[in-house]
């Protein structure tokens, strides 16, 4: 349970991957999804630390010991996304019921003068957006992304929409490179969107209650945020069940200010905002919480001088 999520291998192989895409892409949803179950069930039996981790979350956000079931049910939320998402990235919208909430927050944002920030979380499916991507394709959307994580996933980007892989931006590189990537592309007034939940072994934290208790969560996206003063804007895609989905956008800050002699105190009141939304949606929907690793493990380490930190360290300087 002490494993940090960046040491865990994605589960089968490439080449498998690659059969699985072509084959549901051509059988449809409902054949593959029956697959999904057997494919789950040894998910379920073969990754231990993940099972664990399913039973501690599911635990901790209903107040009593999650069962088997539970867990199962769990696992199987995660599986079926990770089947829509095929479908999401090959842009086969038709196939789902897609409900979306504060669009017109979002549309405000992007109005501004300069790009904006689209927080995301390891929750639900944020393939989703496809559907704001195709309802305004003149509006330019750069993920950022760590394609050595997930190789295997990156390469089925690149396969079912090659355009949008394009744009990816690389969270593996330098990180003085990557924040003046994201401040390129948020001059061209795109939107950049990346994943703020999880913290990699060696970056800055600041600590907030989480569902209860205490969880490390990233500042670098806070401050590259609040340096660059562009719109934040929070989205969760949340899975309903069957081929229904909700997406929420809620606008976070117009722009986010960390006062002089404050800047601890603003950043910590920030991520706790962010952890209340986080948590609130998780309520509504615990199933759709795709963390499977000790998520609030207490030593987390902490390097004010990693390479992921010092380019937003610079940002903020110049700022």
């Amino acid at each position: 349970m002490k494993q940090q999520w960046i040491e865990r291998p994605e589960g089968g192989n490439a080449a498998a991957l690659r059969w699985f895409i072509r084959f549901a892409l051509w059988v449809g949803r409902p054949v593959a999804r029956i697959l999904v179950m057997p494919i789950t069930f040894y998910f379920l039996l073969r990754r231990g630390p993940e099972r664990r981790a399913s039973r501690s979350y599911l635990t901790r956000v209903a107040g009593q010991r999650a069962s088997w079931r539970q867990v199962w049910r769990h696992l199987l939320h995660f599986a079926v996304v990770g089947l829509d998402r095929i479908y999401l990235l090959a842009e086969s919208l038709q196939r789902f019921d897609i409900r979306t909430h504060g669009v017109e927050e979002l549309m405000d944002a992007i109005g501004k003068q300069r790009g904006i920030f689209l927080f995301g979380s390891h929750v639900g499916s944020y393939e989703v957006l496809r559907v704001f991507s195709q309802a305004k394709p003149e509006v330019e959307v750069r993920a950022v992304l760590d394609v050595q994580q997930t190789p295997m996933m990156t390469g089925a980007l690149a396969y079912l929409n090659p355009k949008l892989a394009a744009g990816i931006i690389n969270a593996r590189k330098d990180g003085t490179q990557i924040a003046l990537e994201i401040k390129e592309a948020l001059d061209q007034r795109a939107v950049v969107t990346m994943l703020v939940d999880r913290a990699r072994p060696g970056n800055t934290v600041v600590t907030a209650d989480f569902l209860g208790e205490p969880a490390p969560f990233p500042t670098a996206p806070w401050l590259l945020a609040a340096a660059l003063k562009v719109p934040v804007v929070l989205c969760f895609g949340l899975y309903r069940g069957g081929n229904r989905y909700d997406l929420h956008f809620e606008l976070f800050a117009d722009r986010l200010t960390l006062q002089r002699g404050r800047r601890e105190a603003d950043l910590q009141q920030i991520v706790q905002r962010y952890a209340d939304r986080l948590a609130h949606h998780l309520r509504e929907m615990p199933h759709n919480w795709f963390n499977f690793y000790d998520f609030w493990q207490k030593d987390q380490p902490v390097d004010d001088a990693v390479a992921a930190d010092a380019g937003e360290q610079q940002l903020v300087r110049r700022a």
